[in-house]
Order: C-alpha cells, then sequence, then structure tokens
C-alpha cells in the first residue's frame, strides 16, 4: 500500500514538472505552487506510512516548522541567506514568507535523508564499534545535508530568473550565476546541517534504516537531479545552473545511482542463479 501510493503521487509530481517548461506567467506560478504542495505531500506521507506519525511529525517539525523560522529570520533580518524579499506569485505569505517555501524544504529533505541512509549501511547491524558509528553518523548527516542544499543550485536561480524572489545584494555571486549572492548557498547548507542533525534523535531508530518501501523516494531523488540537469540546459536556457547543480548534486545522486544499479545487477544474478535446467540441455551452453 505504501508504495502503491507513493508511485501514484510521484507519477502525478513528474507530470506536473514535465508540463513546467511548457506554461508562462501565472498558469506557470500555480503550476510551480501544484508541484511543491504535491512534493510535499508526497515526502511526509512516504514518511508517515512507512514509518509512522513519529518520524512524520519529525521530519513536519524539523523541517517545514525549521524551514518556516529561518526563511522568516532570513526574510526580516538578511541572516543567514543575504537581503531578499518574496513576490506575490507564489501564493498567501505570513511573515513575508510564501507558505509554500517550506513545504519545498520538507519536499526534499526527506529523499535526501534516506539516500544517506542508504549510501551509509542503513540497515547493517554488523558493526557495534563506536568509532565506526560515529563515523556512520557523520557521513550520512553529511550526505544528507549536501544532498539537500546542493538542490538550491537548480531551484534558487530558476525561481529568480522567474521571478518570485529577488536578491537586495547579489554580490559575490558565483560564476555564471549572477543576481543570487554566495551567501545563499552557504545559509542553505548552514540549515540543512541543523536540520539533518536535528532529525534522527526526533524521528527515532526507524528512520535509520531503508527497504523496498522506500524505492519511491530513490526515484524521487534521482529522477530530480537528471530532470533538473535537462531542464536548465535544454528547457529554461539556465545552462550554469545545470553544470552547478549536477556537480553539487553529484556528491550524493551519482553514488546512489550506482548502488541502485549495483543492487538490480545482483538481484538479476540471484534470479539467473535460482532458474531451474531442463533435462537434458548443456547447463555450460
Amino acid at each position: 500500500m505504501t508504495r502503491r501510493i507513493s508511485w501514484a503521487l510521484l507519477a502525478v509530481l513528474v507530470l506536473a514538472q514535465i508540463c513546467y517548461p511548457l506554461t508562462t506567467g501565472d498558469t506557470r506560478a500555480g503550476l510551480t505552487v501544484a508541484t511543491v504542495v504535491l512534493g510535499w505531500l508526497l515526502s511526509v506521507g512516504h514518511a508517515l506510512l512507512s514509518r509512522g506519525p513519529r518520524v512524520a511529525a519529525a521530519l513536519v517539525a524539523v523541517a517545514t516548522g525549521g524551514g518556516f523560522a529561518i526563511e522568516a529570520i532570513g526574510v526580516a533580518t538578511g541572516v543567514p541567506f543575504g537581503s531578499y524579499d518574496y513576490s506575490g506569485e507564489l501564493g498567501p505569505k505570513l511573515a513575508g514568507v510564501p507558505l509554500i517555501i517550506p513545504l519545498a524544504w520538507t519536499w526534499m529533505a526527506w529523499p535526501a535523508w534516506l539516500a544517506a541512509v542508504r549510501l551509509t549501511s542503513g540497515g547493517s547491524t554488523t558493526s557495534t564499534d563506536s568509532g565506526a558509528t560515529v563515523g556512520r553518523w557523520a557521513g550520512r548527516i553529511a550526505l544528507a545535508t549536501v544532498g539537500l542544499a546542493a538542490w538550491d543550485l537548480f531551484l534558487d536561480p530558476q525561481m529568480v530568473a522567474e521571478g518570485y524572489w529577488v536578491w537586495r545584494d547579489a554580490t559575490p555571486a558565483l560564476p555564471g550565476l549572477p543576481g543570487i549572492p554566495v551567501s545563499n548557498y552557504l545559509g542553505w547548507l548552514l540549515f540543512a546541517v541543523l536540520m539533518m542533525s536535528a532529525l534522527r534523535p526526533l524521528a527515532g531508530p526507524a528512520a535509520e534504516r531503508t527497504d523496498r518501501r522506500d524505492h519511491p523516494m530513490t526515484a524521487l531523488y534521482l529522477w530530480t537531479y537528471f530532470s533538473s540537469i535537462l531542464a536548465h540546459a535544454v528547457f529554461l536556457d539556465l545552462p550554469a545552473s545545470a553544470l552547478w547543480g549536477a556537480a553539487g548534486m553529484s556528491v550524493t545522486a551519482i553514488p546512489l545511482a550506482v548502488t541502485v544499479l549495483r543492487a538490480r545487477q545482483a538481484r538479476a544474478t540471484r534470479q539467473e542463479d535460482h532458474q531451474p535446467h531442463r533435462p537434458g540441455v548443456d547447463a555450460t551452453r
């Protein structure tokens, strides 16, 4: 049931994102809002159905609640992202922050966390060495942090190009990405590491393991990575953000893709090994 619902929501989300480059103006803004809401429902719904209310509540508290708080502080003070303002195109605001913005943090925080858990042997209980445990925890936080924060290398240039928010002082900026200060990306890194560090203690041990129920979240993360590269490079005329985003998210996305491919190959090999041989047929042929 969990996987069927998650796959269905993911399919609708993918369809909405495919339609994005085909729209303009108010239609595109409305589709942006709908996409973020779908993403939030997908991630929170998956956390709830696969791991229960504690994990879902922790995700909402840390990513949605924390995301709103940091954005409200950012709009009011310019810390930690820099000085910026949101336009009125993304729906209703509270404290100067469109209500969908913290939903976007949540949408990508959960698949980024699960990707990091999978890449750091989530589900392995073979090691009891405290040093290995601490090292695994640190690596998991680092991968999840970069996995989430690097997404903004795609997101911010796209949203700024649409006029959904504007920076008052956009210097210094990354090469090829004018209009967005480097402080924005550093702010994302800071908040992402705080978020990921808080998620596990609040969510409990259920957030430390991955299994087949999490395949839709893996697909979501990899889809976001590869489709964003294609969209920015080809459809949105944002080649620089395609390169920066591809490089940044690759830290988590490429190892995750390799892990998925190896798991599929191992599963196919096991299935071949268990195929019964027909009598009279040379098994070496």
